[in-house]
């Protein structure tokens, strides 16, 4: 029933800015919340950041907490992940997800978009 597709990712040096944006598409749908997160080799897929669209309330994993801002844009129902100050280990495959239902538990997910943080 929903596509999600992401764009943003990219290839950037230490220090430096990434937008990622999701805008979700689909003939009828709703928005419980839409998060993003993120996958590094090797790795477990990490919850990253979670954006509540009843009460805009965010969630923010400890490790990206006052480098990353997730937003949404009400008239296009698409939501933003802005990360600034970017580290080597920020380096991962980045999924945008979304939840349609109020338990929380996210349902779609998008084809992932690289973003790689060299040193």
């Amino acid at each position: 029933q929903v596509q999600l597709v992401e764009s943003g990712g990219g290839l950037v040096q230490a220090g430096g800015s990434l937008r990622l944006s999701c805008a979700p598409s689909g003939r009828s749908f709703t928005i419980f919340s839409m998060g993003w997160f993120r996958q590094a080799p090797g790795k477990e897929r990490e919850l990253v950041a979670v954006f509540g669209w009843r009460d805009s309330s965010t969630y923010y994993t400890d490790s990206v907490k006052g480098r990353f801002t997730i937003s949404r844009d009400i008239a296009k129902n698409t939501v933003t992940l802005q990360m600034n100050s970017l580290k080597p280990e920020d380096t991962a495959v980045y999924y945008c997800a979304l939840a349609s239902g109020s338990g929380g538990a996210f349902n779609y997910w998008g084809q992932g978009t690289q973003v790689t943080v060299s040193a």
